[in-house]
């Protein structure tokens, strides 16, 4: 059987060599994100995930405080590697922050009360969803990217540099340039591990 989707999916990977040699320019690349969150799935069509889409100098302003911030908490001898893998990130066109509206979450919670418990886990597998078509989209276009998670750290350092809402809540950053370098083999789990089919 032939998939362009799983053939897509074997190209996703991990790229923490980025660059700006990108064939898409700003508004072909914010108009690709926009659209895979935008079709990613929701549930109840609660539409919950947000994002800030930064590019250029802005988004090297977000590793400058994310490296800020980190120094504040990392042992100075070990801070050389996290700062030389922030400059790596910041080395890409672009980073995309990835955010969950709270008040989209409260409001579907109070219009279906029976599932209020769910919501919050609902909407950290919607925003893994939108997170993943991203990603996904990225990776079509030939763009790297990884999924990197410097929340809470970074939070309020970015909600007053970008004038964030109160309620979105950060979850996870997502930096993206051209491919710098290659990748390594990937291992996979025996079947027999992972799962079970019956029928």
């Amino acid at each position: 059987m032939n998939s362009t989707m799983i053939e897509s999916l074997k190209k996703r990977r991990t790229q923490y060599a980025l660059g700006k040699n990108v064939s898409l320019d700003k508004d072909a690349l914010t108009a690709l994100i926009k659209e895979a969150v935008r079709h990613a799935p929701s549930p109840f069509n609660a539409q919950s995930s947000r994002a800030v889409i930064l590019f250029g100098e802005q988004s090297e302003k977000f590793w400058s405080l994310a490296k800020q911030e980190l120094g504040k908490i990392v042992p100075a001898d070990a801070f050389a590697a996290t700062a030389a893998k922030l400059d790596s990130f910041a080395a890409g066109v672009g980073t995309v922050l990835f955010y969950e509206d709270q008040a989209a979450v409260t409001r579907m919670q109070q219009q279906f009360a029976l599932y209020a418990d769910n919501f919050p886990v609902w909407s950290e597998q919607s925003g893994g969803m939108a997170q993943f078509a991203v990603w996904l989209a990225l990776t079509e276009a030939g763009v790297g990217a990884s999924l990197q998670h410097y929340n809470p750290v970074t939070d309020e350092a970015t909600r007053q540099e970008w004038n964030v809402p109160a309620s979105w809540k950060l979850r996870a950053q997502m930096p993206f340039g051209s491919h710098e370098g290659g990748f390594g083999e990937k291992a996979f789990m025996e079947d027999s591990q992972r799962f079970i089919v019956k029928g």
